[in-house]
């Protein structure tokens, strides 16, 4: 048998031709990534410039500032908190954190903050809607709004808010780290503080063993009280408590109601100082003669 011939490996010697016909291969590839990395260079700075011409162009000056909603917050204090009381360029400035800036202010409870043209910002507000004022022992009065949170310490001299009704026997909790008022005895007063037609009540007391108790202005004062000069007849109007206890609140309140009619109809001459509606089964009646000053309780 005949010695098989050996033959050259053509394909390799083949590869090595081609890798050395393109000697600058390497050197096209880097030039190009070169060309790249310039360009990009280039069109970051000219952003940079584009960006700071903008900004220092007067042409984009904030012009117009258009507040609403606006009540207890003054237009002074939105503008002071937001920076906008000073000269700025309406893209250096940032909506969301304008609206941060806002919802810091104790009565604001929302704030939206909009660009509007090149010129204009566009801010609407949403105060809060104070529901009562909490007294708390060894603590500040707190007002709460009318979701029943939190969120303002009272200030007799600036807030003005004597109308408002004055609960006490409630506390405040610890809560995801935020204070706030909960439990069965602050949801029977909210409860009672969003009944309809009860009249205007100055306190409310929560007790854990009797339940609620108010004190609301007596729609009937008695008529023998004596004026003094200069006082008004909303200063001359007694007071009328009301007990509650935990429960029907609606059901014993209309029950006040009918009584009141019914006394102001048949006995005229006698006033009602007190109402005891703890049980809608027994009802404790506590009248004042006016002519002869003297008190009956009855059921």
């Amino acid at each position: 048998m005949a010695a098989k011939k050996n033959t050259p490996n053509r394909y390799k010697r083949q590869g090595k031709k081609n890798r050395k016909s393109n000697p600058f291969s390497g050197g096209k590839a880097l030039l190009k990534k070169s060309v790249i990395i310039l360009f990009v260079g280039a069109m970051s700075l000219g952003c940079i410039y584009i960006h700071d011409a903008i900004l220092q162009c007067p042409l984009f000056d904030v012009k117009t500032i258009t507040i609403d909603g606006l009540d207890r917050v003054t237009r002074d204090e939105v503008l002071a908190r937001t920076g906008l009381d000073k000269q700025a360029n309406i893209f250096e400035l940032l909506p969301d954190m304008l609206e941060k800036k806002l919802n810091t202010h104790p009565w604001i409870r929302m704030a939206t903050v909009k660009r509007q043209l090149l010129t204009t910002i566009s801010i609407k507000i949403e105060e809060q809607e104070p529901l009562a004022i909490v007294t708390i022992e060894n603590l500040a009065d707190i007002v709460i709004n009318a979701q029943g949170a939190p969120f303002k310490e009272y200030e007799p001299a600036k807030d003005d808010l004597t109308a408002l009704p004055v609960i006490s026997g409630v506390d405040l909790s610890l809560s995801n780290s935020t204070y706030l008022f909960e439990g069965d005895l602050f949801n029977a007063v909210m409860q009672i503080l969003k009944i309809r037609g009860i009249g205007q009540i100055q306190t409310i007391l929560g007790d854990e063993n009797t339940g609620i108790l108010i004190n609301i202005l007596n729609t009937r004062p008695d008529k023998n009280f004596t004026k003094n000069p200069g006082e008004t007849e909303s200063e001359i109007k007694t007071v009328l408590p009301i007990k509650l206890g935990f429960d029907e609140f609606e059901k014993k309140l209309a029950r006040a109601r009918q009584i009141q009619r019914y006394m102001e109809n048949n006995y005229p001459d006698k006033t009602i100082s007190a109402i005891d509606l703890f049980s809608l089964k027994k009802v404790f009646v506590t009248t004042k003669d006016a002519a002869q000053h003297t008190t009956e309780k009855g059921v």
